[in-house]
């Protein structure tokens, strides 16, 4: 395998930057977790310079901490329901007829990045996982030599580009579920459900130009001939056949290993789905996180036919819920301390940052500016549901004073959330895992798409926020 300085001097242009700064990165840049610990203190100072006592911020940490323990749980379960549907028999099969499909080296990479962000509309933690074993698919046909470093990238692009756009986006889902929604944040901007963020027709259209202009990136910047570097060259084994399933040993284990049950779970799923629509609106169903976790938990049950075959895959996801688990409690303990501890002047952080934003005004500047801090705060904060509690209170705030749609607000901070995935590589992760390779590896390609999506996306929001008008919010009634 060749060296890390290699690496970089075979490259060219904006590639050979962005692989310098992913090993000052890998080098120089903490786990996302010493950033969240970081973030609390930093806050936790700031609430003392605006004038709070010590007893104020230290009763917001500990009070808060523990807020968002249902929306911890919620995310993780996107992440561990995401990875049992993709390795479950089913998808592994339809995944690899789907990696004979590309002609060529070049639309193959193409063909990935399209599917990945696809899938990712649907749930990201999806998406990873399938982006990473169709790479993996059609890294291992002979008839084509893929540069298996570019098929990586294009995997990771339905986390690099439009993850916070589709159904399982942490900011939408949260502002979508009334139990989810901190108290303060709720009184500010009510329950708003996906009819109002990813599914309008503002929001669908820039998803929709976002996909085709990373497709077209991802094509023209795969590397073709003697640049072309496979996964051979990179030593990576490609092996991907399942680990067998120990034999059943004992009478007791029958159950484990039989269809039956389930079978039953998925029809008392199915059966709940259709009453649910029945009886509800279709973006009051779609908008339940609580719902959409439940089909895909016994979709992927289901689709490894056992019990045991389910377990086995749900073992394997866990490990990938760890940043989620730790991380979550103190994004809620620094929003408790933004929104709860009052400065001398009887205002709290919060407060002071959401009159910063209004003092820009409406239109244009607004979303740009959002957007853009949005990006800056990510490269430093990588959670997408986590950072929106932090961020929401303030620019949600900020809206509602200068009058900007509040839907659109929502989704201005999601695509801007996605941008800084392209440099940090914390969501990487799970991908780095299925694929067998580093970060170094698909940042050269994750950065040249950084370097377009950026102005288009600070563009898309200002012309399409300007279509909207400004609607109240509306506060869930009570039982």
């Amino acid at each position: 395998m060749t060296s890390a300085t290699e690496d970089v001097r075979s490259e060219k242009g904006l590639a050979r930057v962005a692989q310098s700064l992913a090993g000052w990165t890998e080098k120089w840049f903490p786990d996302a977790y010493v950033f969240a610990l970081v973030g609390v203190f930093v806050v936790a100072v700031a609430a003392l310079a605006n004038g709070s006592s010590p007893q104020e911020v230290v009763d917001a940490f500990g009070d808060g901490f523990w807020d968002l323990t249902a929306f911890t749980l919620q995310m993780a379960m996107v992440v561990l329901t995401g990875y049992v549907v993709a390795t479950s028999p089913p998808v592994a099969r339809l995944i690899d007829r789907l990696a004979t499909v590309p002609g060529t080296a070049r639309s193959a990479v193409s063909f990935v990045a399209f599917l990945s962000m696809s899938v990712s509309f649907l749930n990201w933690g999806l998406s990873l996982v399938f982006g990473g074993l169709l790479a993996r698919a059609i890294a291992r046909r002979t008839d084509l030599r893929v540069d298996y470093r570019a098929l990586g990238a294009a995997a990771f692009m339905g986390l690099g580009a439009v993850w916070a756009l589709g159904m399982s986006s942490s900011a939408a889902q949260l502002q979508a579920t009334a139990a989810s929604l901190p108290p303060a944040l709720l009184t500010i901007t009510g329950v708003l459900d996906f009819g109002t963020t990813i599914f309008t027709w503002q929001s669908l259209l820039m998803c929709v130009i976002i996909i085709a202009l990373t497709v077209v990136i991802a094509h023209f910047s795969a590397p073709r001939g003697a640049a072309v570097t496979t996964a051979h060259d990179l030593e990576v084994d490609l092996d991907d056949r399942p680990k067998d399933v120990p034999p059943r040993s004992r009478p007791g284990e029958w159950l484990e290993y039989s269809r039956i049950l389930p079978i039953l779970a998925g029809l008392m799923t199915l059966g709940w789905l259709v009453s649910q629509l029945a009886t509800k609106p279709l973006l009051t169903v779609v908008s339940s996180l609580n719902g959409y976790l439940l089909v895909f938990l016994m979709l992927g049950l289901v689709l490894h036919g056992t019990p045991r075959k389910f377990l086995q895959a749900v073992a394997l996801a866990v490990p990938a819920t760890a940043g989620i688990l730790v991380q979550f409690p103190l994004y809620a303990a620094m929003a408790a301390i933004l929104t709860k501890a009052e400065g001398r002047n009887g205002l709290t952080i919060s407060e002071h940052l959401a009159e910063f934003f209004t003092n820009i005004g409406s239109g244009g500047a607004f979303t740009v500016v959002i957007a853009l801090y949005t990006v800056v705060l990510g490269l430093f904060v990588p959670s997408g549901g986590g950072k929106w509690l932090v961020e929401a209170p303030y620019v949600m705030q900020s809206a509602t004073d200068v009058g900007m749609n509040l839907g659109w607000t929502v989704q201005v901070y999601n695509v801007a959330e996605a941008l800084p995935n392209l440099i940090n590589p914390f969501f990487m992760l799970p991908l780095l895992a299925v694929l067998g390779l580093r970060a170094r590896d698909l940042v050269g390609f994750t950065f040249l798409q950084f370097m377009f999506h950026l102005p288009v996306v600070l563009l898309l929001v200002w012309l399409l926020g300007t279509t909207f008008d400004f609607v109240p919010p509306v506060q869930p009634s009570t039982p």
